[in-house]
């Protein structure tokens, strides 16, 4: 069975590889990263595969850094609803490669096959409520200004072959207005929110304790056996899937 109830988001503020170093850890500490594709219990996606397709005038603009990636509309979020519609139903799904210095969809795809636990990670996975509610526990990962801007330029000259100036022209006229206007206030949505990212151990093992709960089913045994009449356990939804046994 594929539980649907299983999707998990984490959203960082635009800190470069900052919720990605989150997952990256959590993944390691599941010993997840060792395991053969076909095999793994737990499957990552990034919001960063789906920019959309631009047009060539915004092509244009975001070879020159004058497109901002950091909005809202800048990814197709009818194909991520789409995407994870086929998840919980524990279809295998083909996840776009984007190339971020042409400003371009790749030809080739990335397989992920049907897993019990999904990480989503992205800095606007929040915003759009129909995305944000097909997640079953929502992940803010925050950290400071000055650690997403060092991160931010690293990457994009070692990673995107910008240079300094363009860098911190972008991250000043779109990354950061965009932050405190769309990605900010979507904080209240998080079920949790881990300070200082992949450095905050105790959060990250927390996270990590949790997951393995699911993919061993022990939460479901903590839950039946210690509500004490506090009520009763949320009955799971399951999707049959016949591509992995259980």
């Amino acid at each position: 069975t594929f539980l649907n109830e299983n999707l998990t988001v984490i959203l960082a503020p635009p800190s470069a590889h900052g919720q990605s170093s989150v997952c990256g850890k959590i993944m390691e500490l599941l010993g997840q990263n060792k395991i053969d594709h076909h095999q793994r219990q737990v499957a990552i996606l990034s919001q960063d595969s789906f920019y959309r397709v631009l047009t060539p005038d915004q092509k244009a603009k975001a070879l020159k850094g004058q497109f901002n990636f950091d909005h809202p509309d800048a990814f197709d979020n009818e194909l991520i609803v789409k995407t994870l519609w086929d998840i919980l139903e524990g279809q295998t799904v083909q996840i776009p490669v984007y190339d971020f210095v042409t400003h371009s969809r790749k030809e080739e795809a990335v397989t992920v096959y049907p897993a019990d636990v999904v990480l989503f990670e992205g800095i606007l996975m929040f915003y759009s409520q129909e995305i944000r509610d097909l997640f079953q526990m929502k992940l803010f990962v925050d950290t400071d200004a000055d650690t997403r801007l060092s991160r931010r330029v690293l990457r994009d000259i070692s990673e995107r072959g910008r240079d300094l100036e363009q860098v911190l022209t972008q991250y000043i006229t779109f990354v950061k207005p965009a932050f405190e206007e769309f990605c900010l206030p979507t904080k209240k949505c998080a079920d949790v929110i881990i300070p200082r990212g992949a450095d905050n151990l105790v959060a990250i093992n927390l996270i990590v304790q949790h997951i393995q709960d699911i993919l061993n089913g022990g939460l479901t045994k903590r839950l039946n056996g210690s509500l004490n009449g506090y009520g009763t356990p949320r009955k799971r939804q399951v999707s049959e899937s016949s591509s992995r046994p259980h």
